[in-house]
């Protein structure tokens, strides 16, 4: 185990991050979701428990000073315990719907919104009792436990450092009055409360951190791990290759098919060949058909020459078209003079030659 964990050495990839999610795997700090119930259960005390109280008391009050004029028949009675469960329960309901929220929140403050499904499928260890001691003695449990003693050492040491000081006057409240005693009390409580809460923040923080940290250090991965799910992913590096090998032989197919076509090829002469077609009442410009460098130029050349179509040697044009201009596409005007100059050439040769103005106005126009 010890062994393997030396081996995660990667950072985990946003695909085993999102995968991990799915079946419910997120940082989750319990000392966050203890701080919120006791956050919660302070804005209770001091805010709503007044209210509550109040409103519990009254409710009290009516059944035990009106108790001779309930009925003691099973069907009343069992109507009046309804009764006072619904009264209960609405003056109850606010703090119930608080700890709802908060319980809530704690969970999707964390991790977000999480719907795993997943998690909610019976496992086997989970029932079995050697996995179930495996998870009692292990690394984990005993951190939690650790992590527990100290925060109870630490609420304590606060707690009491609070209110020893409060407490110095302890023997005189016998000789209070009753609400004196209780304003007393109630201050000592409200400190404690404070330190408690003001303690748990500092433990929750530093323990959300921890989880994070945890989280984090458990879904490393291993450096075969993510080879294994990048060729999952992009797919095998063989493969691709392959693909893009294949693409490139069917365009050369394509391309070496369109050089019949051509009007001229121009060279430089062996290692550049491109090949220019130029249909004068159909074309703005002429278009590169095929192009190519050392061996692919020369096939360009043959089939060329196999097919009687001229090539021209001119390398500083050869050059720059190929590098100016992609696989069926115009040539740019700045290349429309030198173009028009080897067009004019070839069609001397083929006395095809037309009028000087229509020989360059349709590529300049």
């Amino acid at each position: 185990m010890a062994e393997d964990d030396f081996s995660k050495t990667e950072d985990p990839t946003p695909r085993k991050l999102a995968r991990g999610r799915d079946e419910g795997q997120v940082a989750q700090s319990q000392e966050i979701k203890s701080w919120m119930m006791l956050l919660g259960a302070t804005f209770a005390a001091v805010v709503m428990a007044p209210s509550v109280m109040k409103d519990v008391s009254a409710i009290g009050r009516t059944y035990v000073f009106e108790a001779h004029s309930i009925p003691a028949d099973f069907a009343h009675l069992r109507l009046v315990l309804w009764n006072l469960l619904g009264e209960l329960t609405l003056a109850l309901g606010p703090l119930i719907g608080l700890f709802v929220v908060l319980a809530l929140a704690a969970n999707i403050g964390q991790s977000g919104l999480l719907f795993a499904p997943k998690k909610l499928r019976p496992k086997l260890e989970k029932i079995s009792l050697r996995s179930g001691f495996k998870r009692l003695f292990s690394f984990r449990a005993l951190n939690e436990f650790l992590k527990g003693i100290l925060k109870l050492v630490v609420v304590s040491a606060v707690a009491f450092g609070l209110a020893v000081p409060m407490m110095s006057d302890v023997e005189l409240i016998p000789s209070r009055e009753i609400i004196g005693t209780l304003e007393r009390l109630n201050a000592v409580a409200l400190a404690l409360i404070g330190g408690t809460v003001a303690v748990m923040t500092v433990i929750a923080i530093l323990d959300f951190a921890y989880q994070k940290y945890a989280f984090f250090k458990q879904m490393r991965m291993t450096k075969q791990e993510v080879k294994d799910e990048h060729k999952q992913t992009e797919g095998d590096p063989l493969v691709r290759s392959r693909i893009r090998k294949l693409r490139v032989e069917r365009a050369q197919r394509r391309m070496m098919a369109a050089v019949p076509q051509a009007d001229v090829v121009v060279t430089n002469p062996s290692h550049y060949a491109v090949a220019l077609e130029y249909k004068m009442e159909l074309m703005v410009a002429p278009k590169v058909v095929a192009k190519g460098i050392d061996s692919l130029a020369h096939r360009i050349r043959a089939v060329a020459e196999e097919h009687d179509v001229p090539v021209v040697e001119n390398p500083p044009l050869a050059r720059a078209l190929y590098a100016a201009v992609e696989l069926d596409q115009e040539i740019p005007p700045e290349h429309y003079k030198a173009v028009a100059e080897v067009i004019g050439f070839v069609m001397r040769l083929r006395s095809e030659l037309p009028p000087a103005n229509a020989e360059t106005g349709a590529m300049d126009g």
